[in-house]
């Protein structure tokens, strides 16, 4: 098993890492039912998209000597109806001014990250729009 879910009360639910232990929480978003105090279960499929297109950078940079430090991602999710979905999830890629990388490899990285398993895993209806910011 990966994650143990506990339903909580509230739509709330508390998932169980079971490797490591850590735990995190999820709500309904506020537009169905929920609080929105916690990352959603979709929210969580588009930041599982964003994490792993810069952890799979990561790891094509390490075995290239080159180090991602301070690479940011920004994820968002926009959802659809009939039936209720996501839709869309857009990811921006930013690299720390520090990075000064030829062509060549910046295309390397980012196919890398276009093509991570999260990515190979989405619905090919979930219509994907990614952009990264390289330092100039």
């Amino acid at each position: 098993m990966t994650a143990q879910i506990i339903y909580k009360t509230k739509l709330r639910t508390e998932a169980t890492h079971l490797q490591s232990g850590t735990t995190i929480e999820t709500d309904a978003p506020t537009d169905n039912q929920g609080n929105g105090e916690r990352f959603s279960p979709t929210d969580l499929v588009a930041t599982a998209l964003a994490t792993c297109m810069v952890t799979t950078m990561g790891i094509k940079a390490q075995s290239m000597g080159i180090a991602l430090d301070g690479t940011t991602a920004d994820a968002t999710k926009i959802m659809v109806s009939d039936p209720r979905r996501i839709g869309k999830i857009i990811v921006h890629i930013q690299f720390p001014d520090s990075l000064q990388l030829d062509e060549k490899t910046k295309e390397i990285l980012e196919k890398v990250a276009r093509t991570c398993p999260v990515e190979r895993t989405l619905h090919p209806d979930v219509e994907l729009d990614f952009s990264f910011s390289w330092p100039a």
